[in-house]
């Protein structure tokens, strides 16, 4: 069975394979995955196919079993040329977002090929809360904000909230030709039975990068009244920063060492003369700095810039919660690697949330996810429980075990392959 993946970003070892330097952060979840599916003995050949501008022409390598191809364009003719040149039995494509998608979705039905859609994030739902609690005046740009856009792009809010509008329209094109979808939550159910309602759905969970599960554990740790707070992002406002930092005044009441950790890039700045325009060209980022200072959190909250796998374990670690405020989340990666590690979480009860983690077992969840103070109970809850979350910690790797349990989702999407490949052999049949 041969089978080709198209993926939104080059995964390191693509990257290698190809001769291009890999990227420092990201697609660490594509390779667990991809390393699960190796190791079955009866694992599928299998292609990993992306779109990257460093490459001038369709180029391909090989390594650890898996072929590789990265193309210069994400144009329908673009796929059309590499699927002419390989004997492929399926399409796998993971996400469902981004524009290459529809460019595969096409060649692959022109050529006959069954096509599997994998929905990551919810699109649609991204799109309608992505600027959820943020103050009208910095959800609209002036003509001087979008002229200097145009040369030195910045983070407009208005700008952005037209690309994942744009985004969400793809996402509703690609579900109403998809004829296989698959998911991991009733969050992304919802979404296949409303755009694909024609479409077979199978559930399969996902695999996450492989330095989760080997390893010491967290522990937790005597933090009197310093207690460490974690969140893995916060530059954009659908994570919802915002309101976690409104949270903190509360608990700093009752603990005033508290931090917040955040695992991404902090406000830019780049000197006193840039400094205007930045504030009007980032406009999220620079009403985050502000309630920092109106807050008194300046030395509250700490931004790490973005850390590799081993340094996200470490964060992981050395906080004693995290936090998840995010108005919008199907499965996320970092709930689940936060999981495997026995860490104790707080998260809002949005989207496919509840599919991961029980609350009062697992961890805690809060509603909704923009009000301050229940973020705040939700987090005082687990970080004033006598064993300082330690049970709800070790409830949730067992349950992050099962749900991103290597072995058994490699098996499982191989057995989705097999299914789709059955069925319409018998199709052919009749």
């Amino acid at each position: 069975m041969q089978v080709l993946w198209l993926v939104s970003i080059t995964i390191p070892a693509a990257a290698a394979a190809c001769g291009l330097p890999a990227k420092e952060v990201g697609g660490g979840w594509l390779t667990g995955q991809l390393e699960a599916l190796r190791a079955l003995p009866d694992a599928p050949a299998l292609t990993v196919c992306s779109v990257d501008s460093r490459v001038g022409a369709l180029t391909r390598g090989e390594g650890g079993g898996v072929r590789y191809a990265l193309l210069p364009g994400g144009g329908e003719s673009d796929f059309a040329a590499l699927l002419r040149g390989g004997q492929f039995d399926l399409v796998h494509i993971w996400g469902t977002e981004y524009p290459a998608a529809r460019a595969m979705q096409a060649a692959a039905g022109a050529a006959g090929l069954p096509v599997l859609v994998g929905i990551q994030g919810v699109m649609r739902d991204c799109a309608a809360h992505l600027c959820d609690g943020v103050p009208k005046r910095l959800r609209r740009s002036g003509p001087v904000q979008r002229a200097i856009d145009r040369v030195v792009p910045g983070a407009l809010l208005d700008r952005q909230q037209a690309l994942y509008d744009h985004l969400a329209a793809g996402e509703a094109a690609l579900l109403a030709n998809a004829r296989f979808v698959t998911g991991r939550t009733t969050f992304d159910r919802a979404l296949a039975a409303d755009c694909a309602p024609k479409a077979r759905y199978f559930a399969c969970n996902e695999t996450l990068r492989p330095g989760f599960y080997t390893g010491a554990g967290w522990r937790p740790r005597t933090f009197g009244t310093a207690p460490k707070l974690l969140m893995s992002q916060g530059n954009y406002p659908l994570k919802n920063l915002h309101t976690a930092l409104q949270a903190l005044p509360r608990l700093r009441e009752r603990w005033p060492g508290l931090t917040l950790t955040v695992a991404g890039w902090p406000p830019l700045d780049k000197g006193p003369l840039l400094r205007p325009v930045i504030r009007r060209m980032f406009p999220y980022q620079t009403w985050c700095a502000r309630l920092i200072r109106q807050l008194g959190l300046q030395d509250a909250v700490r931004y790490t810039g973005p850390l590799d796998e081993p340094a996200m374990r470490q964060a992981y670690l050395d906080a004693d919660l995290y936090l998840l405020p995010s108005y919008s989340e199907n499965s996320p990666n970092s709930l689940g690697e936060a999981m495997l590690l026995g860490l104790p979480c707080v998260a809002a009860r949005v989207g496919g949330i509840p599919d991961l983690l029980e609350d009062g077992r697992q961890g805690v969840l809060y509603a909704p996810a923009g009000d301050p103070g229940a973020l705040a109970e939700a987090a005082a809850r687990v970080l004033s429980a006598p064993d300082q979350g330690t049970a709800l910690g070790a409830a949730a790797r067992q349950r992050a075990l099962q749900t991103h349990d290597p072995r058994q989702n490699a098996g499982a999407l191989t057995g989705i392959y097999r299914q789709i490949l059955a069925q319409l052999g018998r199709e052919a049949a009749l």
